[in-house]
């Protein structure tokens, strides 16, 4: 159950911040920025060196079935790797790599055909005047530690930089690294739908 009013916050987070709001070696967290609520809680976390969205609530309902992996909720990330993937690579991370014994989920993957406007990132990416680099989209809808990144190595194509837009149907459109908004009630409605569509068929 949620405590008090619900709140659904977005959060860009940064290259190098910790997806927590505590850290005993002292290190930058979403303490650092906001202020947030202090009963909201991220919902899945990125590692440190990843940037993007992050949805912050105090609904433990929503939280508990956008983690739950059964209902299968998209999350699309922009990964810059080392290297021009071929179309044999591209349906390989489509169709599912071996990470750790397990084959991943079939995924939504795209190379862009030119750099995404993002942010420039405080820490610039190791780029090698020999060793070209792409752009890939990828929506996935299970959330494995640090998949994204697995995958693309999988296939010989080391990640470079990773970032997520999008939550379902929330983006980071609008947003700078380090900004934050509450969601708009037409986004607070679309985003209980999504989570009761699943809840729905899971129990037909």
């Amino acid at each position: 159950m949620t405590q008090g009013k619900p709140r659904y916050i977005l959060f860009y987070k940064p290259y190098g911040v910790l997806s927590q709001f505590t850290d005993r070696a002292g290190r930058t967290t979403l303490s650092d920025f906001g202020p947030f609520p202090r009963d909201v809680y991220p919902v899945g976390r990125l590692d440190a060196e990843s940037e993007g969205l992050l949805l912050l609530t105090n609904d433990n309902t929503a939280k508990h079935h956008l983690l739950e992996p059964r209902f299968e909720h998209p999350r699309t990330y922009l990964v810059q790797v080392e290297r021009i993937p071929s179309s044999e690579s591209l349906e390989r991370l489509r169709t599912g790599v071996m990470i750790e014994g397990k084959r991943t989920k079939p995924a939504k993957v795209a190379m862009l055909e030119s750099d995404p406007p993002l942010s420039p990132r405080p820490v610039p990416i190791r780029y090698r005047k020999s060793v070209p680099t792409a752009w890939l989209e990828m929506t996935l809808r299970e959330g494995r530690n640090r998949q994204v990144r697995k995958m693309t190595a999988s296939v010989g194509h080391p990640p470079l930089r990773l970032v997520r837009i999008a939550i379902g149907p929330l983006t980071i459109e609008g947003l700078e690294p380090g900004n934050s908004r509450e969601l708009r009630p037409v986004e607070v409605k679309t985003l209980l739908e999504l989570i009761r569509e699943p809840r729905r068929l899971a129990k037909s």
